[in-house]
């Protein structure tokens, strides 16, 4: 998953199980979506390209 910053608001892409849990992630930290990309652009330094902890990783041994 990835979440793409710009001044406009925010892209996240990825499946939707991974959207919907950064998406809850962020909930826990701001009420509002709004205030997040306010945040973010509070930081003009900080690229934010994300890879989620959530995706899922390949088992070795598996096709």
């Amino acid at each position: 998953m990835k979440v793409y910053v710009h001044n406009q608001g925010i892209v996240l892409a990825g499946k939707a199980w991974e959207i919907n849990a950064k998406l809850k992630e962020s909930m826990q930290h701001f009420e509002y979506l709004e205030d997040w990309v306010k945040t973010v652009h509070s930081r003009p330094k900080l690229r934010l390209v994300h890879n989620a902890a959530t995706t899922a990783q390949k088992k070795t041994g598996s096709s």
